[in-house]
Order: structure tokens, then C-alpha cells, then sequence
């Protein structure tokens, strides 16, 4: 008898999605609606044993408590900042991620980004489409990124990657997080020191409580009026309404974002400021990547209920 399984999320690649239909009875919380769900809950979640997620849905303590027969979460993503672990760990319930197989392609969009910002790719592209080019409007010039420093915040696998790629732009690269890391970059001795020695500061640290809004307005200040925030990481590490301010005012020189507080809602004043680029949260979105975190996850399901090893768990300490 095929296991059951709850779907929280949906957009799966055809392939993973047919091969979870396989295996599995799947259960798809996006088919149902919102006012029906709470039942939906109420006549399956007895016979729950796994759920599939994404790292944004992830899964909070409410849920858990109605799925009693639950033995494995297992993320489609990095980030496990969303799975409340507190209410999972007492039950023995073990939560799987997809790392690794995203790394190169969120670095990819982070470099792009900053590149995009830079370089005022967007604001370029309207420029010729409203025949300004033509009409010979003054155009400002962009900033080269050679000699510049880029500051990583959190150096773990897109870290890394993503200093790696910047440094063969001739940047020189920093970094801070609250370990030293084994790397060949120099650590600053605060979030606010690195934000202050940067020309371009890259999250890239895991989100959670203990990194709720750690980019406040005091580290936009020290990052100035000729400096760029590029996010790939979570919207919660940005205050993000100092964000907007610090853009709206001039105190910060750009943004390039592809994560938000409040996904899929960004605010208006954000989407108004000319000196932000962005981009809706795509950072794994590529056909390879997609197809590697869907397996990974669906490897992680199937090993569980053969009683196999897990190929990639996460621990509550590890979050």
C-alpha cells in the first residue's frame, strides 16, 4: 500500500510530480480552497505520513498537531527557516532539505543582480523601448564593478559561490557571519563594519529568529548613498521598510532583490523606486535545478519509508 502524503505548495516539474504520483497518495493542499482546507485537514490528516513542501510553506506546529500519523517532512528547498522544528523534534519527525543542487544557480542570480544593478540593466532596457535613445535623452553612466568590494553576508555554500564569481569580476570580497569561516576572505568584525567597508553587500545568510531583520536601517546607513543591497537569501533579514525609506531618500544608492517580507505581496513604494531591481523569488527557478531539488526531496521520501538512510537530513540545531 502506497504511503500517504500532503502537498503543500505546487509547481513541480512534470517528471518529480509524476514520479510522487507513483509512489505515493498524494494529498495537494493548493487544489483545495481556502475556506475548505480546515476540512480537508480534518478528513485525511489522520492517514498523513509525509508532506512534500516548499521552503517559503515549509510547515508550522498547527499543522503538524492535525497530522498525528506524520513521520517525515521533506523540504523542496534550502531554507528550512519555516518548518517549525520545536513542535516536530518532541514527535521524532525528520525533516529533509535539498541543498547543494541550488547552489550555482542562486549564486548565478545573485551576480546578475548585482550586475543588473550596476550596470542599470532595467533602466537601459526602458530607455530604448521608449525611443529615448533615439530622441538622444541624457543617459547616466554606470558604475564598473573592478576594484570594488563586495560584501557577503553569510558564507556558506551561496556564499562562497557567490564570492567566487565576484571575485573573478576583480572585487575584492569580505565577508561577515557570526563564525569565522574557512576561506580566503577577510572577516569584518560586525555586520555594520562590513556594510561600512562595501560597495555591494550580498545576503546570503539562512533566515529564522536569530536573523529576523538583521539588515536594519543602521547597516543601510553604513552601506550609503553609493552602495547596493543584493538579497537572494529571505526577505526577513531585510527591514524592509528602512529599505524603502533608506531608497526613497537617497541614503541608499540601489537594491536588487529577488525575496520579500510578505511574498508574493511587495509593497507599491518599493516597486515605485526607480533604484531597485526586481525579481519574484526565482533564484532556483531553472528547468535543471527545479528537476534536481524535486528529486532530491523525492529521495528523501522514498528512503525514509524503505528505511533507508536519509541522503540529505536536516537537524533543529542545523536550522
Amino acid at each position: 500500500m502506497r504511503p500517504e502524503i500532503l502537498l503543500l505548495g505546487s509547481g513541480w516539474v512534470a517528471e518529480v510530480d509524476e514520479a510522487l504520483e507513483r509512489a505515493f497518495v498524494c494529498h495537494r493542499m493548493a487544489q483545495v480552497a481556502l475556506a475548505e482546507r480546515a476540512a480537508f485537514i480534518e478528513r485525511i490528516g489522520q492517514k498523513v505520513r509525509g508532506v512534500y513542501t516548499t521552503g517559503v510553506a515549509g510547515i508550522d506546529g498547527a499543522l503538524a498537531a492535525r497530522l498525528p500519523a506524520l513521520e517525515i517532512v521533506a523540504v523542496h528547498g534550502v531554507g528550512v527557516d519555516a518548518v517549525d522544528f520545536a513542535a516536530l523534534a518532541p514527535r521524532g519527525i525528520a525533516v529533509t532539505n535539498t541543498p547543494d543542487v541550488l547552489t550555482e544557480d542562486v549564486a548565478d542570480l545573485a551576480v546578475a543582480l548585482l550586475l543588473a544593478a550596476s550596470r542599470r540593466l532595467p533602466q537601459l532596457d526602458r530607455y530604448v523601448r521608449a525611443g529615448e535613445w533615439e530622441a538622444k535623452v541624457p543617459l547616466r553612466a554606470s558604475r564598473s564593478l573592478r576594484g570594488k568590494v563586495a560584501g557577503i553576508v553569510g558564507l556558506g555554500r551561496i556564499g562562497r559561490a557567490v564570492a567566487t564569481r565576484l571575485s573573478s569580476f576583480g572585487m575584492a570580497i569580505r565577508y561577515y557571519q557570526r563564525s569565522t569561516a574557512d576561506a580566503p576572505y577577510p572577516r569584518s568584525e560586525s555586520l555594520l563594519a562590513l556594510a561600512a567597508g562595501s560597495d555591494y553587500l550580498v545576503v546570503c545568510a539562512p533566515g529564522g529568529a536569530a536573523t529576523r531583520a538583521m539588515i536594519d536601517g543602521a547597516v543601510l546607513e553604513a552601506l550609503g548613498p553609493d552602495g547596493t543591497l543584493v538579497n537572494i537569501a529571505r526577505g526577513s533579514l531585510v527591514d524592509e521598510a528602512a529599505l524603502i525609506a533608506a531608497l526613497q531618500d537617497g541614503r541608499l544608492g540601489g537594491a536588487a532583490l529577488d525575496v520579500f517580507a510578505d511574498e508574493p505581496r511587495v509593497p507599491a513604494a518599493l516597486r515605485e523606486c526607480e533604484n531597485a531591481v526586481l525579481t519574484p523569488h526565482v533564484g532556483s527557478f531553472t528547468v535543471e535545478t527545479r528537476t534536481a531539488m524535486g528529486r532530491l526531496a523525492l529521495d528523501n521520501l522514498l528512503a525514509h519509508f524503505a528505511g533507508r538512510p536519509l541522503p540529505t537530513p536536516v537537524t533543529g540545531a542545523a536550522a
